[in-house]
């Protein structure tokens, strides 16, 4: 089963605050670990993941930083949760595994992918803008001076 780490919640944290606290500059690693208490040496491992995955956009320079690399409605916490759960990975799943009994093989392993099945696929119809929209309704202060249009 998928566990919520703290790389994982770190790489969420910080997709959604990019996202909330969108301006025209791009977001540095360093406000967002001052805003959400994250780690920079963590914060930047999981970045960079992002961005060669497509969530991110490295945006390099002096007022450098980073950027969603699609609209918050596009991004899903599911692809978040893959990026993140693909490198942190170090023993082979255990439901991929072809020893065990017969119980393990034909009961057990089935219901554990199934279960991981349904939640990857529940985590799929949660968006950035959905999370974005749970934080305003939560009243979590953005940093624009505006609140940013959830509606297009």
């Amino acid at each position: 089963m998928i566990k919520l780490t703290r790389k994982m919640l770190y790489a969420l944290e910080a997709v959604v605050d990019i996202a909330y606290n969108t301006t025209a500059d791009p977001a540095q690693a360093r406000e967002i670990t001052k805003r959400q208490g994250i780690p920079q040496r963590y914060l930047e491992q999981v970045m960079q993941k992002l961005v060669r995955a497509g969530v991110l956009k490295g945006v390099r320079g002096p007022r450098g930083g980073y950027r969603l690399a699609r609209e918050r409605r596009r991004i899903t916490v599911g692809e978040i949760v893959r990026v993140v759960y693909g490198t942190e990975r170090t023993t082979r799943d255990l439901v991929q595994m072809e020893s065990g009994s017969d119980l393990a093989e034909k009961v057990i392993r089935p219901l554990w992918k199934d279960a991981r099945e349904t939640f990857m696929r529940e985590m799929d119809t949660i968006t950035i803008e959905d999370l974005c929209r749970r934080a305003h309704a939560k009243g979590i202060d953005s940093r624009t001076a505006e609140r940013v249009q959830f509606d297009i």
